[in-house]
């Protein structure tokens, strides 16, 4: 909107950069342009603002498919005066000199315009339509025909009015039939599901079996393995008592070799004294063969008073005298030892 400011006789007049202003005086364009400022008696000019900006026009109307289904078409429009001076021309851009205002609503005329339209083209296409294709392609294809036959219209042209472009957003059934529509996906969904949820158990089980089977597994190795230690175990147990044995066994004999060869041993150091003790009493007693039987009697007597107690009184008697020396005259033969009493 334009900022006017009143004066007594003149008033001025500032425009902004996105609007396209025409001042008239007596028929004749005395400023025009955009971002114009000037002063002007408002008893005399005619002035007629224009936007040139992009401006936005949402849609929204329903149409019929082939199957005789009722949709839903949003869409929106975006378009600008591409000519604003052929504007001025064909619709009434006049704003008041005092207020700065329109006298009248051009820009709901074009949306009117450009809504029917628009209306005009999605409707004729939608007709040709069935249901299904209408929503799985009819959002481009109405989008296309839009834009196509807008852009082509000559009432727009000769406005002044250029479409910069033009956007489907949806194309929707009835809620009724949208949900009846729906209702095979999402039947198909819940089948897709509860068959995940199946497999996701058969999957679930499957494993449990196959961690059973695992454990199961495990314990007969180990159950197995536990034989074979046990096995080891006594073998171990038998090898070592074996070898106790041959150990005690190799003592005993190693044992019964040493006593044996120590009897051996004392035996022959037996043998050996006793030999020797005899030769040295043969040896004696052939020292004794050549000498006097009464020395040897003395001799002998000498032994046997050594080997005697001692004895404090001695009686003999002529037996006992007569008889020793008989037998010393008949020989070296193994003396006999005398009676003898013990006086003390």
């Amino acid at each position: 909107m334009a900022d006017i400011t009143r004066r007594p006789l003149f008033s001025h007049f500032r425009g902004s950069p996105t609007d396209h202003v025409v001042h008239l005086r007596r028929g004749q364009v005395v400023h025009q342009g955009t971002g114009q400022a000037f002063w002007f008696r408002p008893i005399s000019a005619v002035l007629a603002e224009v936007p040139v900006d992009d401006r936005e026009l949402p849609l929204l109307f329903h149409a019929r498919t082939a199957d005789f289904q009722d949709v839903t078409v949003q869409a929106s429009v975006t378009y600008r005066f591409t000519d604003p001076e052929l504007a001025t021309r064909r619709l009434d851009f006049a704003i008041d000199p005092v207020t700065g205002r329109w006298r009248s609503a051009p820009l709901e005329q074009v949306a009117t315009l450009l809504t029917e339209l628009a209306q005009q083209q999605a409707i004729g296409l939608v007709a040709t339509l069935d249901l299904t294709t209408a929503l799985a392609t009819g959002t481009a294809a109405v989008q296309a025909r839009i834009n196509e036959g807008l852009t082509a219209d000559a009432r727009l042209t000769d406005t002044g009015v250029g479409v910069v472009g033009v956007r489907v957003v949806a194309v929707k059934p009835e809620a009724e039939v949208e949900r009846a529509l729906r209702t095979p996906a999402r039947e198909q969904i819940a089948q897709e599901a509860d068959r995940a949820g199946f497999e996701r158990r058969a999957l679930a089980v499957e494993r449990e079996r196959a961690i059973s089977e695992n454990e199961l597994q495990s314990r007969i190795e180990l159950a197995r393995r536990e034989e074979q230690l046990v096995g080891q175990q006594g073998a171990n147990e038998r090898r070592r008592a074996e070898q106790k044995a041959e150990a005690a066994r190799i003592t005993t004999d190693a044992e019964a070799a040493r006593t044996r060869t120590l009897a051996a041993a004392q035996a022959e150091q037996i043998g050996l004294v006793g030999a020797a003790e005899a030769q040295a009493e043969a040896a004696k007693l052939a020292n004794y063969a050549d000498l006097d039987p009464r020395l040897l009697l003395a001799l002998a007597v000498r032994e046997l008073a050594g080997g005697l107690p001692e004895i404090g009184t001695l009686n003999l008697t002529p037996d006992v005298l007569t008889g020793a020396l008989a037998r010393l005259a008949a020989g070296p033969t193994a003396p006999t030892a005398p009676a003898a009493s013990n006086g003390g």
